[in-house]
């Protein structure tokens, strides 16, 4: 049952809020009282707070503060009258979910409360898949605050709770592989193993015996008898990259396998029921595969059940600052080099650039500019990229070129003033109410690029 806090001095509106909850199967606490509803915060787990932007002579966004010191993750709606709707945007900026005027409907109310139990719950969820995926595999994992990255995190959330096969589709670089671990070790198998196999890196000749193993004795050379990766994966999840690799022959095996359940070793033997999740990846177009008789259909609507589509690093160029710096620490680490960050102009040729190899590209950069650097800070001449930024980019409609000109230019202010709203409004001679409109209008959260 999900417990809401109502904070009002309006006894009449705690009376009304309160049945209206209640009757909905909420749980509800209510007061008119700030240090009390900060009380009840520390004692109570709460799932949700409505609280109202006047209070007796204080002010509700010092309390959503408050709030937000004992839980940060804890989702507010704020209740204003008509004529403070200016100061309830004001505080959606300070990290309400959203603002009601009164008077309000029920359905409207019910309505904002389940939307933002909804989104509440699915933050929590990534959260803990990254924390889970953490503690697992230390610093790897999937690096993003875009709006695209935060579908494809609530996308695996989802199917990792499920046991249905997942296929991830992505260009080379995107993060494919941790995408599936992180499937894995927040779904039920994450204590069995996780094997990754990649099929365009197994010779056609070799891949049949390292699917289903083989016998003692099955060719030449094989002098004992070995298990196949499908039983190494046994009650845990198998990860196929680059399946559009996979010679039909074996699509046709491996498709007997997944109806079956069942593999049998080569040269003979028994053969060994298995329980895997399958998850596949692959860099290319399955689709297009199949019309062209590359891909069989039948194995491709098995592995097409869940798709996730993992976005270009040039699609996401808000997460390349976030990224860099990431990586940064992580390589100045290892090479026990002492670096404080990037220059301003190298950070916009980061940003500039379309990155062909994505994000694995985008730290083979980062990792050559530190091996080279001689000085505490990357400037722009350290970053080198193999094809020309010009060239890479071509020519854009107008339009396009306009909104990406638009886009750059935001991340690169608002990297420069660390999402400092005030200090971007003066570098860029904008009045800030305008530059939150450029903001919400290309999907940027000044949050994600607060050091």
């Amino acid at each position: 049952m999900d417990k809401i806090l109502v904070v009002d001095d309006d006894h009449n509106i705690l009376k009304v809020i309160k049945m209206r909850l209640e009757s909905q199967g909420f749980h509800v606490f209510t007061t008119f009282e700030t240090e009390e509803a900060l009380k009840i915060a520390e004692n109570d787990k709460i799932d949700l707070a409505l609280v109202d932007l006047k209070l007796n002579r204080e002010n509700g966004i010092e309390l959503m503060e408050d709030l937000h010191k004992i839980n940060p993750l804890m989702p507010i709606i704020i209740l204003t009258a008509f004529g403070t709707i200016k100061t309830a945007v004001e505080a959606m900026k300070k990290g309400a979910y959203s603002y009601l005027t009164k008077p309000f409907e029920n359905n409207e109310l019910l309505l904002q409360i389940r939307n933002c139990l909804e989104k509440s719950r699915l933050s929590l969820e990534v959260k803990k898949l990254r924390d889970m995926v953490k503690e697992r595999y230390g610093s790897e994992s999937i690096i993003g605050k875009s709006e695209k990255m935060k579908r494809v995190f609530e996308q695996a959330a989802h199917a990792a709770e499920t046991d249905s096969t997942v296929y991830i589709c992505g260009e080379s670089g995107t993060g494919k592989e941790l995408i599936a671990r992180h499937l894995h070790v927040a779904s039920p198998r994450k204590d069995g193993p996780f094997v990754p196999i990649n099929c365009a890196a197994i010779p056609d000749t070799l891949i049949e015996s390292e699917l289903f193993g083989y016998e003692r004795g099955a060719f030449t050379g094989a002098s004992r008898s070995r298990k196949g990766i499908f039983l190494r994966a046994h009650k845990g999840t198998l990860f196929f990259d680059e399946i559009s690799e996979m010679s039909l022959a074996m699509q046709a095996k491996l498709l007997r396998v997944f109806e079956e359940g069942e593999v049998f070793p080569l040269g003979g033997g028994k053969t060994s029921k298995v329980d895997v999740r399958i998850i596949a990846a692959s860099n290319k177009d399955l689709e297009d595969a199949v019309k062209k008789g590359r891909f069989r259909e039948d194995l491709f609507y098995r592995v097409h059940v869940i798709r996730i589509a993992l976005p270009a690093l040039r699609e996401r160029k808000e997460d390349i600052p976030l990224l860099a710096r990431h990586f940064l620490k992580k390589i100045s680490g290892k090479m026990n080099k002492k670096i404080r960050g990037f220059s301003p102009s190298a950070l916009q040729k980061l940003i500039r650039y379309s990155w062909p190899g994505n994000v694995r590209e985008l730290e083979n950069t980062i990792e050559s500019a530190i091996a080279m650097t001689l000085q505490d800070i990357i400037t722009e001449d350290m970053i080198l990229q193999t094809k020309d930024l010009e060239e890479e980019e071509g020519f854009k409609p107008f339009k396009e070129a306009k909104m990406d000109f638009e886009r750059n230019y935001l991340i690169q202010l608002i990297e420069l003033a660390q999402g400092n709203i005030s200090q971007a409004a003066k570098l860029a001679g904008k009045y800030r109410a305008d530059l939150y409109e450029l903001l919400k209008k290309h999907h940027l959260d000044p949050e994600d690029f607060r050091a």
